[in-house]
């Protein structure tokens, strides 16, 4: 079944420095698709004047959840329930800077694929000891399995019938990402492990949630030897 539109959805927290680039980007790269595309923010108990930076031609959803999960799953329900079966839904963070051909690779595999995860690449390592550095290079650029095998909210696709299959984004805190990736595979959905189409996101220290992709970044910093080589078995 070809897929016939697409549905952004970008979840945000107090990101009225970050969110502008990323809605650049997110435009940009709907420009150069063959489908229409809707690009959603949802606003998440933000007091830092994070609705007065969306730009005209993206729809805006105002929650107070405080829960990265809930608000990636508020607003696929709330945007995406009416577009059918045939939709592509997709993903991103407000940190995090996509390529013009984002969403017409995405589309590319899903001829033959129902989810596509993507890679992230880090905008600038200042601030953080070029140890820190190599070692994230390091482990994530080590491929156990013949493929990279992470999954990132801030590059993740999904058909819609599929999507709807699962459930949905569970109402977690953190890894709400991994958790939607992982009752996919269980359930049969051929994942596309999408090395070429990469995000750039930030390497801060203070992310939005408990834990998330900066959690792995500061863990880095006091990763043994040891830590590393048993984590890069796993």
């Amino acid at each position: 079944m070809p897929i016939d539109q697409v549905l952004v959805v970008v979840p945000a927290h107090n990101e009225a420095e970050d969110l502008p680039n990323c809605l650049r980007a997110l435009a940009t790269a709907a420009s150069a698709c063959v489908v229409p595309v809707r690009l959603v923010a949802v606003l998440d108990n933000c007091s830092d004047g994070t609705a007065g930076v969306i730009p005209d031609g993206v729809e805006v959803l105002r929650v107070e959840h405080q829960n990265v999960g809930r608000s990636r799953a508020t607003g696929f329900s709330e945007f995406g329930r009416e577009l059918g079966a045939s939709a592509w839904f997709t993903t991103t963070d407000a940190d995090s800077v996509v390529g013009p051909t984002w969403i017409a690779r995405q589309l590319e595999y899903a001829r033959t694929a129902d989810v596509v995860a993507g890679t992230v690449r880090i905008a600038d390592w200042e601030g953080h000891p070029h140890s820190v550095r190599e070692r994230y290079e390091r482990m994530y650029h080590a491929h156990p399995y013949g493929r990279h095998g992470h999954v990132h909210g801030a590059n993740l696709g999904v058909r819609a019938d599929m999507y709807w299959s699962v459930g949905g984004f569970s109402d977690l805190e953190e890894d709400e990402d991994v958790d939607l990736v992982r009752r996919l595979s269980e359930a049969g959905a051929c994942i596309a492990w999408a090395e070429d189409i990469a995000v750039t996101t930030s390497a801060r220290l203070d992310g939005r949630t408990p834990g998330g992709f900066a959690g792995h970044i500061r863990n880095l910093g006091c990763t043994t030897a040891d830590n590393e080589e048993a984590e890069l078995a796993r």
